[in-house]
């Protein structure tokens, strides 16, 4: 009745459906309440084998060498794969994952820290009359309110500011974000609005002054997208999969079907990248969720096969602090030559970005110098002439590989629209292909919907929806205060334990060492200037399955 209720308080405002305040207020407020209810309803038929300690990486590489047969395994620990994970062993599948290298160490951890649902790509929906591109925004969308929901310590809202510098621009921007607000529908996190010119530089002191006529302010999400990664694949050896980082596959196994002579996947043979050790992992179903090296697993199923992946290389700087508030972030809509460039707050830092340019596949991807000074040039057009942009103020830059669906003759990654394709090979190799960080858990779920129909799996619906990641349940935005009362730590210590761990920052600040200091009496942080301390390489080796080197430079 209240859900009816609020939506008859709905406004038809300027040829736009706009709720009220009090209408989309409590919109939200039933969104949040359902999805707590979703949680209920996901959680409770759910079994966890390992409500307290995880099983050491040594026991789950044990799991994956003596276990006969497997229902389902991943290939791939990002974000993507470490879902098809979470989403197959919550439908009661025997799962394994495995990954060459660490939990996010390639393009996951590589991203703009966004959850959202693509402004520009709603842009190109409406100007061509794209039906498919629509939908994929309004997915996104709704798997951006479901984030938020289910990782609250890891992720938050964050306003993104459009500066305008012509007045024919404003109506124009203004119509498209507030369809951006329209699609978002009741999941829409705040309502976007016009600033005047001054109230814009009072809240980015740093814009460019000259010509500015105002500017629109829209809501998305950011998240730590590394620790994100973690956490879903950790919620998923939480409820039984095995996970093994650090292991490659060689090579797929196979096996002829009797009934019809044909070749079949069954599994992989597999590699301890630590110590050398090879072994076969049986499964009925392979999942290929390897980002940008698709292309490569699907060639050991069948060499003949045709490239699905165009890589595109998305390089981002990381700048000094002071080069953006807080807490607001910066759209640049069309840069010199049609790309997006955004500029956002960031560990009191901020990151610009991205680069969307063509490139070849590699482990370890590095950013160009082209790519770094186009952003610098682009970053010059929008800061007050006061602000000098320095090369030398560049403190760090990475690339990340965007592993973009196309037809293998096209050359033009930047008009490439970002969905995800899902395909079953002759031999039942499942892969998952394309797509964005934010419809990470739609993914998974087409994933394993697929699977299961091609390999006649018994399992259960996908449970995923609502259902809360490692740390998340108990957290509240006031939970590192008690980290400072009950501990002793730094306030500042305690705010980056509690939105990295969540409650499970407990853990951490128990491992702390005594200061031997009057205060802070707990927490030897491993760098002075940064708020990270030496027990999470401790939480990170032995509680959470990391590699001592990856963990050390993954906190940095």
């Amino acid at each position: 009745m209240a859900f009816r209720k609020a939506l008859k308080r709905t406004a038809v405002i300027g040829g736009g459906a706009v709720a009220t305040v009090f209408g989309l207020s409590q919109l939200i407020e039933y969104r949040k309440a359902q999805a707590r209810l979703d949680n209920v309803a996901a959680v409770a038929d759910l079994n966890v084998p390992y409500a307290e300690e995880f099983p050491s990486r040594q026991a789950q590489l044990t799991a994956l060498r003596t276990t006969e047969e497997f229902d389902v395994l991943v290939v791939g620990g990002g974000a993507t794969g470490a879902g098809c994970a979470l989403d197959a062993v919550t439908r009661n599948l025997k799962t394994a994952l495995v990954e060459r290298s660490d939990f996010s160490s390639g393009t996951s951890s590589r991203s703009t820290k966004l959850i959202h649902g693509g402004v520009r790509y709603l842009q190109k929906a409406i100007m061509q009359l794209d039906y498919e591109q629509y939908m994929m925004v309004k997915e996104a969308l709704h798997e951006r309110a479901n984030l938020l929901e289910i990782a609250p310590h890891l992720s938050a809202p964050l306003p993104i500011m459009l500066p305008i510098y012509k007045w024919w621009q404003l109506p124009y921007y203004w119509a498209g974000i507030k369809m951006y607000d329209l699609v978002a529908g009741i999941q829409c996190l705040k309502s976007s609005y016009i600033l005047s010119k001054t109230k814009a530089l009072e809240l980015f002191p740093m814009l460019k002054k000259d010509k500015l006529v105002g500017a629109i302010v829209y809501y998305d999400g950011r998240h730590n997208d590394a620790r994100m990664n973690l956490a879903i694949a950790l919620s998923a050896a939480r409820y039984g999969a095995i996970i093994a980082n650090y292991t490659e596959v060689v090579h797929l196994l196979k096996t002829k079907d009797p009934q019809t002579g044909k070749e079949k996947v069954c599994g992989a043979h597999c590699r301890d990248v630590i110590t050398g050790q090879e072994f076969d992992v049986k499964a009925k179903c392979v999942i290929n969720a390897t980002g940008p090296f698709t292309d490569s697993l699907r060639k050991m199923d069948n060499q003949q096969t045709q490239n699905i992946c165009q890589p595109s290389a998305g390089v981002h700087v990381v700048m000094p602090g002071y080069y953006s508030p807080d807490n607001m972030g910066l759209l640049d809509p069309a840069t010199s030559d049609g790309r997006v460039i955004f500029f956002l707050p960031w560990e009191k830092m901020t990151i610009a970005g991205t680069t969307d340019t063509p490139t070849n596949v590699t482990a370890h991807p590095i950013p160009g110098e082209d790519d770094i000074n186009f952003i610098l040039r682009e970053i010059r057009s929008y800061l007050s002439p006061d602000v000098e942009v320095r090369r030398g103020d560049v403190l760090a830059a990475w690339s990340g590989i965007r592993p973009l669906v196309t037809d293998p003759n096209s050359k033009d990654t930047q008009s490439i629209c970002r969905n995800h394709i899902v395909s079953t090979s002759d031999s039942g190799l499942v892969t998952i292909a394309g797509g964005k960080w934010t419809t990470y858990r739609s993914m998974a779920e087409e994933t394993l919907d697929a699977a299961i129909k091609a390999h006649n799996l018994s399992a259960s619906p996908c449970k995923t929806v609502g259902l809360l990641l490692e740390g998340a349940k108990g957290w509240t935005p006031t939970l590192y205060i008690r980290l400072v009362q009950d501990y002793g730590l730094e306030n500042e210590v305690a705010q980056h334990l509690a939105s990295t761990y969540g409650v499970k920052a407990f853990d951490v600040a128990k491992m702390a060492h005594v200061t031997g200091q009057r205060w802070p009496i707990v927490g030897k942080r491993l760098v002075s200037e940064f708020p990270y301390i030496e027990s999470e390489v401790g939480m990170v080796v032995e509680r959470q399955m990391a590699n001592l080197f990856t963990s050390l430079t993954r906190i940095k």
